[in-house]
């Protein structure tokens, strides 16, 4: 896939990302007080953006943060004539500094298959549900899984609950069947694609063990740049299928899901 074109808007000045600046003495930066969103562009064209922005105003109310959401979306319009019609995602940041910046960005590489491992995290409670910019614990938590062999991590509550990967949600087929995902009240975060695959297949929502899913039979990650990615192994242990057949069937399933959205909003 093609490098998508970078640009920036910071406060709705437009220009290449790496000229882009923000006044240094902003808590975004010092203390990753913010929120931010990732939006998948196909053909230039946003997935989904008003959910996206409803929940970035939802992520805002919850660290008390102000967002002119209004302004912001004429920035984006801006910003997404000057992009033109690329693939690429769009980066959504509200900074406790005032800053609103927009950004284009290439689509990082995804394998056809994961490898995940499991990693012990313990949740900061009140900023469950919220999208913000403090995420070196995520981060950390992927290193930790890649020092493992995988490519990714699983979070994991002490009390051996599963959550999601840093910024996917999972899903897996338990030895019945059933196909599986956390619960909203488990503390994961209210992912768009999570919401379009809920709406379309027969999936089970809990609180889910981790010996459930070091037993699935097939596995998949859910997210905006992702879409839909089989799993191939979990904390070291090969999946019987990658990908299975609920897993092509959420693939199938997410692909009408996208075709016939992108048609009903005239894009």
């Amino acid at each position: 896939m093609a490098n998508a074109k970078e640009l920036a808007s910071v406060d709705g000045r437009i220009g290449p990302t790496a000229e882009a600046t923000v006044p240094l003495r902003d808590d975004g930066l010092y203390r990753g007080d913010g929120v931010f969103e990732v939006i998948r562009l196909y053909g230039g064209r946003p997935f989904a953006l008003r959910d996206h922005l409803d929940r970035l105003e939802r992520s805002a109310a919850a660290i008390q943060l102000e967002v002119d959401r209004a302004e912001f979306e004429g920035e984006i319009d801006s910003l997404l004539a000057e992009f033109g019609d690329g693939d690429g995602q769009l980066r959504l940041i509200a900074t406790r500094g005032g800053r609103r910046i927009a950004a284009t960005e290439s689509l990082p590489p995804h394998a056809d298959a994961v490898r995940v491992a499991t990693v012990e995290y313990c949740p900061t409670v009140i900023l469950n549900g919220v999208k913000s910019l403090s995420y070196a614990a995520n981060m950390q938590a992927t290193r930790l899984a890649q020092a493992r062999g995988a490519d990714e991590a699983v979070l994991v509550q002490p009390d051996g609950i599963v959550l999601e990967p840093p910024t996917s949600s999972i899903f897996w087929v338990s030895p019945k069947g059933d196909l599986r995902t956390p619960a909203l009240d488990a503390g994961v975060l209210e992912s768009i694609t999570r919401d379009r695959l809920i709406r379309t297949l027969d999936v089970e929502q809990d609180a889910w063990p981790v010996d459930d899913l070091r037993a699935a039979r097939e596995a998949f990650l859910a997210s905006t740049t992702r879409e839909v990615q089989s799993v191939a192994a979990i904390d070291g242990v090969e999946l019987p299928t990658s990908p299975g057949p609920r897993t092509e069937e959420a693939i199938g399933t997410f692909a009408e899901t996208l075709r016939q959205e992108m048609e009903e909003e005239g894009l």
